[in-house]
């Protein structure tokens, strides 16, 4: 085996990249990065019903939004492709036919299947979970007491998982294989091909299961969906890297929030934990609000347009200035980008309020007091800070017989169109007065 390390995804091209692949894609990826090697991209398309040229496009848009990127692949070539298995049939016809040649196969009709010799050893050493022990007795069926011997090839000439698996991986000179722990069933097997074909085998390292809060194994229900439902909910890749890093691993120091380049730094295989993950959403709220609350105001802006825009807001004048303004004050709101954006649409425009609030809850008689405090409260130049008018309004409040909520959760609807906002005298310093005094005309309170 080579000393440079060299690991593989390798995904079906049967559907979006989901969760779970996009784990194992960046467990695999960390271990390139940390250790100066190779990350390859292999696609497994023998599913010929399945597979679909589409689905393969999307799973590398997806590990692209991820910033997963790869060193050999289909679209990028390197010296040990092809990268797609249907183009490596003559491969696995090759070894194939000298396991029948030296009688450790033979045919059934068309199909080339690999005969298991009893009382072999074919346990392994896992990085994660240490050694396990396994005999290829237990390969014997239990109810017919015969031996199950492995297909290699399918009669329709195609290759099966367990044996196309073993060609690539030893030709593409794959030094490590990481991948979930629902294939460690499957090592033995590939463990006896590996023996039979006389390859040196790679080193495995198994991921733990990731389940739902529930503690059952991860399903759509659960949040299993694919990489770009996220994306459309307003998760930042650096979120969802952050978040899948966590789910079997951790930095020194028990670090939730953390960038790539200290995770690249400090990942070892050795520190997987073997323990089942939990898929938690809360987490990954909290994950994904921390990194929007540190990302520079220009780049939120690009990121936050599209979920405006998609909400009719006009956008196009806005400065960065004034934009810095309305995401400080926005800290700690919204967990995502489209919570983010929906939660301060009124700080763009008036329109979206308009929408949400007629104000046809208030009477005639609150009309009148509100329109008096507005009156005096927007005549008083010298009230710059949120603080000042603050005061101003307790104190007008006490002078008028009013009750301050009286006063600030009508001007909170008014303003935002929301029963929660941020304090809605921080709210009024950055609309302005000229744009304060629109919005109140329209509910004629001005």
């Amino acid at each position: 085996m080579a000393d440079e390390v060299r690991v593989r995804f390798a995904p079906s091209p049967t559907g979006a990249l989901h969760i779970g692949g996009a784990h194992t894609a960046l467990f695999n990826w960390l271990w390139a990065r940390h250790t100066g090697g190779k990350f390859i991209l292999r696609i497994e398309d023998t599913d010929r019903v399945r597979s679909t040229q589409e689905y393969e496009e999307t799973i590398m848009a997806g590990m692209k939004w991820l910033n997963l990127d790869w060193d050999e692949g289909p679209d990028i070539g390197g010296d040990y492709g092809p990268y797609r298995q249907t183009e490596r049939l003559d491969l696995y016809n090759k070894y194939a036919r000298q396991l029948l040649d030296e009688g450790k196969a033979y045919k059934d009709g068309s199909a080339v299947i690999y005969k298991v010799p009893l009382g072999l050893d074919i346990g392994f050493d896992d990085e994660v979970y240490g050694h396990v022990d396994y005999k290829s007795d237990a390969l014997i069926d239990g109810r017919t007491g015969v031996m199950k011997d492995i297909v290699l090839i399918k009669s329709d000439g195609f290759p099966t998982y367990n044996y196309a698996v073993v060609v690539d991986d030893h030709l593409m000179k794959i030094s490590h294989v990481i991948r979930g722990e629902d294939h460690i069933s499957n090592t033995p097997k590939q463990v006896l091909i590996y023996k039979a074909l006389g390859w040196e085998m790679p080193k495995f390292a198994h991921l733990p299961m990731i389940l739902g809060k529930d503690k059952k194994k991860l399903s759509k229900r659960h949040g299993a969906t694919s990489v770009y439902e996220y994306r459309d909910m307003g998760y930042l890749p650096d979120s969802i890297f952050n978040f899948l890093a966590l789910l079997g691993w951790a930095p020194k120091g028990n670090v939730e929030v953390f960038g790539r380049d200290l995770a690249i730094k400090e990942y070892e295989l050795r520190n997987i934990n073997r323990k089942s993950s939990v898929f938690d959403f809360d987490k990954l709220n909290f994950i994904n609000q921390e990194h929007i609350t540190e990302m520079p105001v220009r780049e939120k802006f690009e990121l936050i347009r599209p979920f405006w825009e998609e909400m009719g807001v006009d956008c196009g004048k806005l400065d960065l200035e004034y934009l810095g303004k309305c995401f400080e004050i926005m800290a700690g709101r919204g967990k995502t980008i489209k919570e983010l954006a929906e939660f301060s649409d009124y700080l763009v425009t008036f329109a979206p309020v308009a929408a949400r609030y007629d104000g046809s809850d208030l009477t005639e008689e609150h009309r009148v007091l509100l329109k008096k405090f507005n009156t005096d409260f927007l005549s008083r130049s010298e009230l710059v800070t949120p603080d000042q008018m603050l005061a101003f309004a307790r104190e007008w409040c006490d002078a008028n017989g009013a009750k301050l909520k009286d006063i600030a959760m009508p001007l909170r609807y008014m303003l935002t169109g929301y029963k929660v906002s941020p304090g809605i005298f921080e709210v009024i310093e950055l609309l302005g007065h000229d744009e304060v005094s629109k919005r109140l005309r329209h509910y004629n309170v001005l």
